[in-house]
């Protein structure tokens, strides 16, 4: 056995209503709830919110949570929950309030700089009680020790570090009934990538992760137009919402690589959400991939296709890449960037931002140069 280390993530509750009953856990005193405007707005977050002040602790909301999340939201977070003297952080959303909710908890509790803290493993210091409750079935995060925030000039730093880590991941498909149709296919290819790239990942893939990978991958892909042409199917939330988590928990060890380097600029630039990103630049960084991950793809191939079995590796790399493709566009995404006003003139531009990824083009399965990525923003167009 090739040596491999592997972190488990947060201790996980899972079932229907859950999400109402997690306050003991939790320790006495004010909790920071750090969510969204929308989510406040729909009422999602009232019976949360009522369990815990039912259970004799002060709540205090922070709901101005954007997509991307900005350095001044993350900050504005922390001095609420500084002000408020809390003894603890939920986190309650999507991808952006859970990264806020990750890095606002070890802020408050390690009183370190944001500064220095960017990059992989130099957070070492210990936060605040963290629990993550994902209202989406996409990004993850819930699983994860990354948090991503969009700094100036829209480039996304990162700070990924085991302290980031929750304590406790609450998995409640009543959250993600209904969620309309373009969510809930965003989120749900930005967990197939995930699954994907871990599997892939160059640098530290592990029989572990692995095993994750392909389960979510067949979780996902399974149960994707199911959940988007019924949206109140409640088996297809739930296999949805554990695909997503056991992605999340296989990239938090064997990281994302180069459709996440590439997709990052056009969400930090253009303010698209993530996973829509992720799935414009799907196919072609797999097939610029396709010779040096073939054998990975190929393993992956019969879990998308099952009637591949036959075929020989380079038709099952062919066919897998196809059938995703095809999901983003049955999902309803549209598939080109002109679909969203990007002109191919931005090329160039975008290529540069992309190689300032380093933490994860190291990871890809073979090298991206900036002339590769030009030329897959091209073709993307």
């Amino acid at each position: 056995m090739r040596s491999f280390t592997f972190h488990p993530g947060p201790r996980l509750i899972a079932g229907a209503g859950k999400s109402k009953e997690f306050a003991d856990l939790l320790p006495a005193g004010p909790v920071l709830f750090v969510s969204d405007e929308q989510l406040v707005g729909l009422g999602l977050t009232d019976l949360t919110r009522m369990a815990l002040e039912e259970s004799g602790r002060t709540v205090m909301l922070f709901d101005r949570v954007e997509a991307d999340p900005s350095r001044s939201t993350l900050e504005a977070a922390v001095e609420a929950g500084r002000s408020a003297g809390v003894r603890s952080v939920v986190g309650f959303g999507g991808g952006s309030p859970m990264d806020v909710a990750k890095l606002a908890s070890y802020l408050l509790g390690s009183g370190h700089n944001l500064d220095d803290v960017w990059g992989v493993d130099i957070a070492k210091g210990q936060r605040l009680p963290l629990i993550l409750v994902p209202t989406t079935a996409g990004t993850g995060s819930e699983a994860t020790p990354i948090s991503v925030i969009t700094c100036e000039g829209g480039v996304k730093l990162a700070v990924n570090a085991r302290p980031l880590t929750a304590d406790w991941a609450v998995l409640d498909p009543e959250l993600t009934l209904g969620l309309p149709r373009g969510v809930t296919a965003a989120t749900g290819i930005d967990a197939i990538v995930h699954a994907v790239e871990a599997y892939t990942s160059a640098r530290l893939k592990n029989p572990l992760s692995d095993a994750l990978a392909r389960e979510a991958l067949r979780l996902l892909t399974t149960n994707l137009m199911t959940a988007c042409d019924e949206p109140h199917d409640m088996a297809a939330r739930e296999a949805m919402l554990l695909g997503a988590h056991l992605a999340g928990l296989a990239f938090s060890n064997a990281p994302v690589a180069g459709v996440h380097a590439l997709a990052y600029p056009l969400g930090g630039l253009h303010h698209l959400p993530h996973g829509v990103t992720n799935a414009l630049m799907l196919r072609h960084v797999l097939q610029h991939n396709s010779e040096a991950a073939r054998d990975h793809y190929a393993e992956l191939a019969p879990i998308v296709v099952p009637e591949c079995e036959a075929e020989g590796s380079k038709a099952r790399v062919a066919l897998l890449i196809d059938r995703l493709d095809r999901l983003v566009r049955d999902s309803g995404i549209a598939p080109r960037l002109r679909d969203y006003g990007i002109d191919i003139a931005e090329a160039p531009m975008l290529a540069r931002e992309a190689m300032k990824q380093t933490r994860l083009l190291v990871n890809n399965p073979c090298e991206i140069t900036e002339a590769d990525a030009q030329r897959l923003y091209e073709a993307a167009w």
